[in-house]
């Protein structure tokens, strides 16, 4: 049996580099720190990393056995995640300019957007129905934790994995969200929106169009 700090070491690692890769969560979050603010960006974040633990529930579970042996199941998955993306980047493409930079900016705005449980439900689904995330963590729990690796230290990881990445998004948020860098991206705000409606809806293709 490899030794829990070795398992968590190499947990660790793997899980930095895969968290701060680009794709859907960053797109995401970076969507939501320029457009609606730093709270709305915090939801999101928050959310993302509420939905890594629906990936350890199922790796820790045992449940990733069933996803491993039943592509159809991981089928549905994806073609969940890749509507709910699409209809995240159709969302934004119907963008329209904004009449007030400067107040857009402002930290007032920060609790726009339909709120912070809305922002929190969009980063949740983003994380909670993305299949990279999905053969990450039935790949991580099948390789790197050896199964007499009591459950509750596999929880134990997987609660830092989340904790991790709702800090790595919510230092996102909190760079994108400056009022500097929002005034910046608001100047020509509907055509940022617009340019992450293509980069949300490319990332639905690919992921409608991947096998795993």
């Amino acid at each position: 049996m490899t030794s829990p700090f070795a398992e968590f070491t190499t947990l660790a690692v793997l899980h930095a580099l895969a968290v701060i890769s680009p794709g859907p969560d960053f797109a995401i979050v970076l969507r939501q720190s320029v457009v609606h603010g730093r709270r709305v960006a915090l939801a999101t974040s928050a959310g993302i990393g509420s939905g890594i633990v629906v990936h350890v529930l199922y790796s820790v579970l045992g449940l990733g056995l069933l996803l491993r042996t039943s592509p159809r199941v991981l089928e549905v998955i994806q073609i969940v995640g890749a509507a709910y993306l699409l209809w995240l980047g159709i969302q934004s493409l119907r963008a329209r300019p904004r009449s007030d930079v400067a107040a857009e900016a402002s930290p007032q705005a920060d609790a726009s957007g339909g709120g912070v449980r809305r922002a929190f439900i969009t980063g949740f689904l983003t994380n909670a129905t993305n299949v990279k995330a999905t053969w990450f963590f039935l790949s991580v729990f099948t390789v790197v934790v050896s199964p007499q690796t009591p459950r509750w230290l596999q929880g134990a990881y997987g609660a830092w994995m989340a904790v991790t990445t709702t800090l790595w998004f919510s230092l996102v948020s909190f760079g994108f969200s400056q009022p500097a860098v929002r005034r910046a991206f608001l100047r020509r705000g509907h055509w940022f929106d617009r340019a992450m409606g293509v980069v949300l809806i490319a990332l639905a293709v690919r992921l409608a169009l991947s096998r795993g």
